[in-house]
């Protein structure tokens, strides 16, 4: 059986910023945009989540919730900085390490046979060590699987650790918010619960033709997590599976060539991305948040793969151009995806070369 361990780095970009000034130390803080430039948080330290503030929210309603909010800028460089100082103490611990993003990664420690081979001790031995040499603090889930070991590392939250083993796992599942599960995103929960579903219980129990019927092909990973069964490894190399831009403007746009413009900007800057790493996507997509804040998407995919800048640029203008802009826009997104192999890609150029 396997032990994975979840680590989660507890307010990370604020936690940086607190450390690194130490007259912000205690105070609420927001790290993101400028409220006026229509910033929004990107990460918010404890002592401002007491005020209801979150990540993604707009900094101006952030203040409104706390009036004594001290806005600090992002500093991405020193913020991977510090990441790489904490991949270099995971990896004293296991050579299995799969990255989630710049403040999260899974361990598995199924072969340490340190602390006698307690994959909790392992843990808190990380979390000492992170304590130690960064003196900032994080947070661990432990189980027999990713979809537990990722619950469990919010339980005791911030600074703590949670175990969930083969015992107790079944225990927690049913009690589990059907929105905690891994996957289960808003819209899908609210499909659930059509079905009544909303704890890990109901799942457990719900006729797997039904979740089927409702959910399609994603139906029997989400009955298998309430039964406690996750086979996904700890890849130590994961693959990327989209790139993108987006800006918020200061001002709602309106006219279809300012949007044009923004839209070609945020292509380019993306398109270097996927250059850079010789990437070929099958799939665009644009997003746009309205003035309302409702979100909207459109999306194109080309089986054969999108290999030049020029033609994504042609997809890009028709996606945008192909459903009326139905009123200001403060949000605007491009993303690639869906990427073809690198034999599969360039046997599509070389038959496009004779074509």
């Amino acid at each position: 059986m396997r032990k994975i361990i979840h680590i989660d780095m507890d307010a990370f970009f604020a936690s940086v910023e607190q450390r690194n000034q130490p007259a912000l130390h205690g105070q609420p803080i927001a790290v993101g945009g400028d409220p006026k430039k229509r910033g929004v948080v990107a990460t918010a330290s404890y002592e401002a989540r007491a005020f209801g503030v979150h990540s993604a929210m707009p900094m101006a309603t952030a203040i409104k919730r706390c009036p004594a909010l001290i806005v600090v800028p992002s500093n991405i460089a020193e913020y991977r900085r510090v990441a790489m100082q904490i991949r270099d103490i995971f990896a004293r611990f296991s050579d299995l390490i799969e990255p989630i993003s710049i403040d999260e990664a899974y361990l598995d420690v199924t072969h340490n046979d340190d602390f006698s081979g307690s994959a909790t001790r392992v843990a808190q031995a990380i979390l000492n060590t992170i304590s130690e040499e960064t003196q900032l603090t994080a947070s661990a889930g432990v189980s027999y699987c990713k979809f537990l070991a990722k619950y469990a590392s919010n339980v005791n939250k911030p600074n703590g650790i949670y175990t969930i083993t083969p015992a107790n796992a079944r225990q927690i599942i049913d009690q589990m918010p059907i929105g905690k599960f891994h996957g289960i995103g808003p819209a899908t929960e609210k499909k659930l619960q059509q079905l009544a579903i909303k704890t890990g219980f109901d799942l457990r129990h719900a006729s797997l033709d039904a979740l089927t019927q409702l959910l399609g092909k994603n139906a029997r990973f989400y009955y298998e997590l309430a039964q406690g069964k996750d086979n996904r490894e700890v890849r130590a190399e994961r693959i990327r599976k989209s790139y993108g831009s987006e800006t918020t403007f200061a001002n709602d746009l309106t006219a279809p060539t300012q949007l044009a413009q923004e839209l070609s900007h945020l292509l380019n800057t993306t398109w270097t991305s996927l250059a850079k790493h010789q990437l070929t996507p099958k799939t665009l997509t644009i997003k746009i948040k309205y003035q309302d804040f409702s979100l909207h998407t459109r999306r194109l995919t080309e089986p054969a793969g999108i290999d030049s800048q020029q033609s994504a640029h042609i997809i890009a203008q028709h996606l945008l151009t192909r459903q009326p802009i139905l009123q200001p826009v403060r949000l605007l997104g491009v993303s690639f995806s869906n990427f073809l192999s690198t034999h599969v890609a360039h046997q599509t150029k070389q038959l496009r070369l004779f074509s």
